[in-house]
């Protein structure tokens, strides 16, 4: 993946976790379209959690079982330190996403700003491979990126940038007629400095075979 876990420990050693561009306070977005689509008691996976909140605020609304998976341990500690107690009810898995081999499976997968940071197509196939082989048949996919008129970097980083239509085919060239789009929406991120970033937010389902 672009940047390797050196890079992804440096940027997370390297601020406070309210200080870096991704920060949400209360992921909004991602809770309001997992809660459509997640029951309690059904397995949700969080691609790329880094030390976001989203985990909270499930442990918070009785969610569970809850996974998430980062490829920089530094990024699993800050939200390991943060949960306290409340984080042994989750599993941390530090990987990476493209070259992941599930070991378990989820309901729904939620993924905010991993995806367009891969911008070889073998880290692509690898992403899918990881998702075909964790998401149950039926389950939901929800998959957030820069829009198209999005940011061109993150991090020091290029990332490719998707209109919802572009992503739909994107999934579908790599996994061809296993996913079909619920829907999507557009976001408008403010960073804790204030400048604007737009994002996507894609919802797929996983065709029964």
């Amino acid at each position: 993946m672009a940047g390797g876990q050196q890079h992804w420990d440096g940027v997370y050693g390297a601020r406070p976790e309210d200080e870096l561009t991704w920060f949400e306070a209360t992921p909004s977005v991602s809770l309001d379209l997992i809660r459509e689509h997640l029951r309690p008691g059904d397995p949700f996976m969080d691609i790329g959690a880094g030390a976001s909140r989203l985990v909270d605020a499930l442990l918070e609304g009785g969610f569970g079982p809850l996974a998430v998976l980062d490829l920089s341990s530094a990024a699993l500690a800050v939200s390991r330190q943060r949960l306290g107690l409340r984080g042994d009810d989750v599993a941390w898995i530090e990987a990476d996403i493209t070259t992941w081999v599930p070991d378990r499976d989820c309901a729904v997968w939620h993924d905010r700003a991993v995806f367009h940071f891969l911008t070889g197509a073998e880290d692509r196939a690898g992403y899918a491979r990881a998702l075909s082989g964790a998401l149950r048949s039926g389950g939901i996919a929800i998959i957030a990126t820069f829009a198209d008129d999005g940011p061109e970097m993150c991090s020091g980083l290029p990332v490719v940038r998707y209109a919802p239509e572009a992503l739909a085919q994107e999934l579908d060239r790599l996994l061809p007629g296993r996913f079909e789009t619920l829907g999507a929406r557009r976001h408008m991120h403010i960073t804790p400095k204030g400048n604007r970033q737009r994002f996507q937010y894609s919802v797929f389902r996983k065709r029964d075979r």
